[in-house]
């Protein structure tokens, strides 16, 4: 048998344009190496060649047919073996056959529509691959696969309102906050500021945070995952009635992503502006509020237009770096800060600030 003797053949798959097209890094795991896979836009044509080679040279290898496939898959990590098929395309290689000698083919996939991200989170994984098979018949057949990483580009959104808000707690804390807009590329600046209408607890600090959300399944198999993007603080001190506090806050040195929303049923990806109060008992009080981050095209400048964009250079987004050749790198050991899903509790309008140790602020 096949397994006891290894494959018959080895497969090798290239990118027809690996010279010019970028490429990006991945996390393998449980390893602390990067897996480096090309990059493709949009509707990208997907081509190159694949070689098929017998491991004993002159030595004639039977086959039933050589396949390759393009795939778009899901995968749900809490769900081993159960992938979900969202793109699936296949050419015929060679007829069943023989194989003395090796031998190259080349394949072309046309403008094909990827219309999803690649994406890997906490618990799912969208993937693009190519998947090469020498079909052996009564022994196992021979597979060889080579992952691609898909961005999609978005139009500036047409609508895009400011975001404005009362929130507090009755007879104690009223405060109004506003976002300039509620829609952000990923290298935006979030633009807003905190004006204080009401201020009777002794208020420490405050701080902004980002929180990202994935929910994976649905009805009773909902599983909701909160991740801290970032975190710091927008002011220090007690404030007084009438102040008002800016906020600026530049997305370009975070990995993110696009938001998702239900991608074909099986998941979403949320992002909030959380914003935090604690007070001199280290109580906290929060406000959480959507945004929509989207992908803005990337458009390379001139001479003439000033700066154009680096090869290798880092792009805040999937958790992917692009380089420009396929290696293996050893990847960065760094800590993701990662919190909890804060549940807002409902706060009665008598309540007092002592009463409970975190609050939701309600909507005034």
């Amino acid at each position: 048998m096949a397994f006891l003797f290894g494959a018959a053949c080895t497969i090798e798959i290239s990118i027809g344009d690996a010279d010019t097209r970028r490429y990006v890094d991945l996390p393998i795991e449980n390893s602390t190496n990067l897996l480096t896979v090309p990059l493709y836009v949009g509707d990208e044509t997907v081509k190159g060649s694949v070689k098929v080679s017998p491991v004993t040279k002159g030595k004639k290898m039977d086959h039933q047919g050589i396949q390759i496939e393009l795939i778009g898959q899901i995968d749900m990590f809490y769900e081993r073996g159960n992938s979900f098929e969202f793109l699936s395309m296949s050419k015929d290689l060679e007829a069943p056959g023989d194989l003395t000698a090796e031998k190259e083919y080349p394949f072309e996939f046309l403008n094909v529509e990827k219309q999803f991200e690649s994406y890997n989170g906490i618990n799912v994984r969208l993937r693009y691959f190519l998947k090469v098979t020498v079909k052996r018949g009564l022994v196992s057949n021979v597979v060889k696969e080579q992952d691609l990483w898909v961005r999609n580009f978005t139009n500036v959104p047409e609508v895009n309102h400011p975001i404005k808000m009362e929130v507090g707690i009755e007879d104690c804390l009223h405060i109004e906050f506003e976002y300039n807009r509620s829609k952000y590329h990923m290298k935006d600046v979030i633009i807003g500021k905190i004006y204080f209408l009401l201020v009777r607890i002794k208020i420490k600090h405050m701080e902004l945070a980002i929180i990202k959300r994935e929910s994976t399944g649905s009805g009773p198999n909902l599983y909701n995952e909160s991740e801290t993007v970032t975190k710091y603080e927008i002011m220090d001190g007690a404030p007084v009635r009438g102040e008002s506090i800016p906020i600026r806050l530049f997305l370009s040195p975070f990995e993110l992503t696009p938001t998702y929303k239900s991608i074909s049923n099986k998941f979403s990806l949320k992002y909030y502006l959380n914003l935090v109060l604690v007070d001199e008992d280290d109580r906290r009080y929060f406000k959480q509020q959507e945004i929509i981050l989207w992908r803005k095209n990337e458009k390379k400048r001139t001479k003439k237009g000033g700066r154009k964009a680096k090869t290798g250079e880092k792009e805040g987004t999937d958790a992917a770096v692009e380089q420009p050749a396929p290696s293996a790198t050893k990847a960065p050991e760094a800590e993701k800060p990662v919190e909890k899903e804060e549940k807002p509790a409902s706060i009665p309008a008598a309540a007092a600030p002592s009463q409970v140790e975190e609050k939701g602020l309600f909507d005034g």
